[in-house]
């Protein structure tokens, strides 16, 4: 189940925050939580608007249950000044206190985590 939670803007918007499985992440390896984790923020008029903008893009089970990490304050102002209001960066493991390339992670538009390498010939 995917970690996340949500927040309401005065303007009646929310932003949701989920961590999930990176649907890049290789299959046949070992995974768990942390660990090719990646964390989505998305900007919609509710949480159902939310949750489907994102299966429409292909990632079907997302489900929110909760509100255990809403998004941090950091994150909500990521999230409003992106034209696209749909990023995602590298999760931190276990919810502890990034380290230094985790700090610098840019936020990515969704389109770069949901390219397709080419196929190979």
């Amino acid at each position: 189940m995917a970690a996340g939670g949500f927040c309401k803007l005065p303007s009646g918007s929310v932003v949701v925050a989920l961590n999930l499985p990176s649907p890049t992440a290789p299959t046949g390896r070992p995974t768990g939580v942390g660990l090719d984790d990646v964390r989505v923020l998305v900007l919609a008029q509710n949480r159902a608007r939310a949750l489907t903008r994102l299966r429409n893009l292909g990632l079907r089970a997302v489900y929110l249950r909760g509100n255990a990490e809403p998004p941090s304050p950091d994150e909500i102002t990521a999230v409003l000044h992106h034209p696209d209001g749909l990023i995602w960066r590298t999760a931190a493991p276990d919810n502890s206190v990034p380290s230094l390339p985790e700090r610098t992670e840019l936020w990515h538009p969704i389109r770069s985590l949901l390219r397709r390498p080419p196929a190979r010939v």
